[in-house]
């Protein structure tokens, strides 16, 4: 079974996502693939173009909502969508790296619009294997 890995779950009126790793880094990534492949297909999407995103919360949930949303919002004022995320947590802090490119609706074909990360089903835990899971419903 893949260690580090996203997926989508179902929810009546939006999305869930749910980013899985042996990190809670990996975790952190994995949900915001989930988050890009709401709108794309992430792997259409060239790492050409790095930013730079940090927050800072109380906790591990709020931590995981706060980064969401400053992704969603780099991507709604850059006109971008990213596929590449390198992230660091220290405590209740993360600092990231994130990668990718202008919107083309060619290439990338968007879906739908994600407007925001909410406090639905917001979890950051660990499972009986040991694995991070990082979820929570989008609204779309």
């Amino acid at each position: 079974m893949k260690k580090e890995y996203w997926e989508h779950y179902s929810h009546p009126a939006d999305m869930g996502i749910r980013g899985i790793g042996e990190t809670r880094e990996q975790a952190f990534c994995q949900a915001a693939l989930a988050l890009t492949a709401v709108i794309t297909n992430p792997e259409n999407i060239e790492p050409t173009e790095k930013i730079e995103i940090e927050c800072e919360e109380t906790d591990d949930e709020q931590l995981l909502f706060a980064w969401l949303n400053a992704l969603l919002y780099e991507m709604s004022s850059r006109n971008m969508l990213f596929g590449r995320f390198d992230i660091v947590l220290n405590g209740d802090s993360l600092r990231a790296e994130i990668w990718g490119e202008k919107i083309n609706i060619q290439k990338h074909e968007p879906v739908v619009e994600v407007k925001a990360a909410t406090y639905a089903d917001l979890k950051v835990k660990q499972n009986k294997q040991g694995l991070w899971i990082a979820q929570c419903i989008v609204d779309v």
